[in-house]
């Protein structure tokens, strides 16, 4: 089963970096899990598209030199990439965007029920981000 979870999540990974929004959600459970790093857990699909929704507007991002590690039972699935981005648009609280880029390394933790995506934690270092992108920040 841990193979079956990788292959979901790299399914996730591969629509993320197509600019499959569609394919993404079609993957997640009704009630996903969303942590944001460094911010609140959101919950729900909807929620989830309302977060793609706002990073497409604000960032162009692909995802490289991912790797994919899980537990036996295929439960639990972890990632590690690195971002390859360009700030397009100024995001709420954050610095001006004038389409600075960045490469950032990240990771996240998935959880799978059902064959599908339950919860999706990410995290990446957001003072490196700001130093690349407002390096007199």
């Amino acid at each position: 089963m841990s193979l079956e979870a990788q292959a979901l999540v790299e399914r996730y990974y591969q629509a993320f970096n197509a600019g499959d929004r569609e394919g993404m959600l079609a993957l997640l459970t009704d009630d996903v899990a969303h942590d944001l790093n460094q911010g609140a857990r959101e919950i729900g699909r909807e929620a989830f598209r309302t977060f793609l929704q706002r990073m497409d507007r604000n960032y162009a991002e692909q995802l490289k030199d991912i790797v994919l590690m899980s537990n036996a039972d295929g439960v639990h699935v972890a990632a590690s990439y690195v971002v390859h981005g360009q700030y397009q648009a100024t995001d709420d609280g954050l610095p001006e965007a004038t389409g600075q880029r960045y490469v950032l390394p990240g990771g996240a933790f998935f959880e799978v029920r059902n064959g599908r995506i339950a919860r999706v934690t990410n995290y990446y270092n957001l003072a490196d981000w700001i130093a690349q992108i407002a390096p007199d920040a």
